[in-house]
């Protein structure tokens, strides 16, 4: 973006982390400015990169996932790009991390069975560039604070 972000920018991407589906004329309104002024700062920030997306914060697991597993993936770093891209496309994949240490990334899976678990694993090893692989099932949460 050719520009900083001022004041008006930093409150909607704010109002659009709390609830992305707020429409147009209660952000212009809640900001005091005008809708079609709110709908132009938007446009920039996509066209800018700084907003890549609109998506949904889900309390609980996708529908139907029984089960949930941490997933430390090894990898050569010069497939990282094509690694983290691969596993993107993987639905039952719901988090994706850059960590440190022995392991490269930490994938969180949801899957409904052990087996679905089990090939969603055996797919991660097959991509190239995946050298190791470390895995534990979650079995409940203890605490999880709201970001």
């Amino acid at each position: 973006m050719a520009r900083g972000l001022d004041q008006l920018d930093r409150q909607l991407i704010e109002m659009l982390r709390v609830n992305a589906r707020l429409p147009l004329a209660k952000m212009a309104k809640a900001l005091d400015v005008s809708r079609t002024t709110v709908q132009a700062r938007l446009k920039q920030l996509e066209a800018g990169g700084v907003i890549t997306g609109y998506t949904i914060s889900a309390v609980t697991a996708p529908p139907g996932a029984k089960l949930q597993a941490m997933v430390l993936v090894s990898i050569e770093s010069r497939t990282e790009i094509d690694v983290v891209k691969a596993l993107s496309k993987r639905h039952e994949i719901v988090q994706i991390y850059s960590i440190s240490g022995k392991y490269d990334l930490y994938a969180l899976l949801a899957t409904e069975t052990a087996e679905e678990l089990d090939r969603s694993i055996d797919r991660i090893r097959a991509v190239p560039g995946v050298l190791d692989t470390f895995s534990t099932i979650i079995l409940s949460t203890k605490l999880k604070r709201p970001e």
